[in-house]
């Protein structure tokens, strides 16, 4: 996978913030040596967050986001405005970009405090610097001029020093296994699987299997008893899609660790412990409770799709409650969940670790229950103990 193919969720997202006309559209196109957004002098001419994957040296595969002025007015620039804010729950670190000649604003210190609020690193860019030079600047602040490309390489320096962590780089499943471990992955195919490609989860399970040395063998469900026995070893592991759990964890013998790719990906986005306790609340469902089922991507839903048709249906036989079932997909995760009784995600390997924390944590402070598809499929199946037989640590608190 070339670094122009890395999914959006691997990506860093680099927000650019500020007032209408402060030049953010002018800095964005300096930093990305693109025309990615229309620049004018008049107020407002970015309307709707521009985004833009590339590849940002010395940094990397980056997604650059080109918002509308904080400061926009009327019913529409109130939208506009909702839209930036919506931004900072995806946004690793934000470039605040301030007119210099105009001085910082009480719009941009609002920006910052929203910044700090939700531990988002940030550098403040006093742009116009050709207009107006600001000296007196701290680390992680810099003057610049889009017009005149001054100071723009330092500014990507600065970016990049700023994206540097010292967090350990997450893994889906390579740390658990040992060079020459044989992992058995079953993949159903039908009606709602891409045509001619697996599903993103799967490539990235299989390229993390392959860095840990391991060996990594896909069949489908139909035909993985055959598969089993034709082993010479018994594999590490089998990893499956959730939606053939049931019919999975019958054949698959018990002293073989069983688990999901879905499950997987909330180990690697870092909410497999909350959704593992927020499964729980399936057994207390009652009539006319709301369901929120979301997905991080877009895509057209088929007959037999998991969310809107198999987790559904089988959340009914489960809990044999009337129950509400409301959906929504890629950036529309609604902000007010009070109607909702349980919250059930996809893997959300299309959204970034960011962006996934603010809905967990947005359904936390408003006491709502969060869990995953494949959480939730191995609890109805009866098999969420086995399901996290590779985390011990997390079988604990079923138990």
């Amino acid at each position: 996978m070339s670094l122009n193919d890395t999914p959006s969720g691997e990506r860093l997202h680099i927000g650019f913030f500020g007032k209408r006309n402060a030049g953010k559209s002018s800095v964005v196109n300096a930093v990305t040596g693109q025309e990615l957004s229309v620049v004018s002098d008049v107020k407002g001419t970015t309307t709707d967050p521009v985004t833009k994957a590339m590849e940002l040296l010395p940094i990397g595969p980056v997604m650059i986001i080109d918002t509308p002025g904080y400061d926009d007015e009327g019913a529409l620039g109130e939208l506009r405005v909702k839209k930036t804010r919506q931004i900072l729950n995806r946004t690793d670190l934000a470039v605040l970009v301030v007119d210099s000649s105009a001085g910082i604003s009480d719009i941009d210190r609002q920006l910052t405090e929203l910044f700090r609020e939700r531990n988002i690193p940030y550098l403040t860019v006093y742009n116009k610097s050709d207009i107006k030079n600001i000296t007196a600047l701290n680390e992680n602040e810099i003057s610049v001029s889009a017009a005149e490309n001054s100071n723009i390489h330092e500014l990507k320096e600065k970016i990049a020093q700023l994206a540097k962590t010292d967090k350990p780089e997450n893994r889906i499943v390579g740390d658990l296994l040992s060079a020459g471990d044989i992992v058995v992955l079953v993949t159903p195919i039908d009606a709602s699987a891409p045509k001619g490609r697996m599903i993103l989860p799967q490539v990235q399970t299989l390229r993390d299997i392959l860095d840990a040395d391991a060996m990594a063998l896909f069949t489908k469900e139909d035909q993985l008893a055959q598969t089993l026995e034709g082993l010479a070893k018994k594999p590490k592991m089998v990893i499956t899609d959730s939606q053939v759990f049931g019919i999975v964890s019958k054949i698959v013998p018990e002293d073989i660790p069983l688990t999901s790719f879905s499950i997987l990906m909330a180990r690697y986005k870092g909410f497999l412990e909350t959704a593992v306790k927020g499964a729980a609340a399936i057994d207390s469902l009652r009539d006319g409770d709301t369901i929120l089922i979301s997905e991080g991507c877009t895509h057209h839903r088929q007959c037999g799709d998991i969310g809107s048709v198999k987790l559904p249906a089988m959340l009914k036989k489960t809990t044999g409650k009337s129950l509400e079932i409301t959906l929504s997909s890629g950036r529309d995760f609604p902000e007010e969940l009070s109607d909702i009784r349980l919250v059930i995600h996809c893997g959300g390997c299309m959204l970034n670790e960011r962006e996934i924390g603010y809905r967990m944590r947005s359904a936390g402070t408003q006491d709502i229950p969060f869990t995953n598809y494949g959480i939730a499929l191995a609890k109805m199946n009866g098999i969420l103990s086995r399901s996290l037989s590779v985390f011990p640590e997390l079988q604990k608190i079923i138990e």
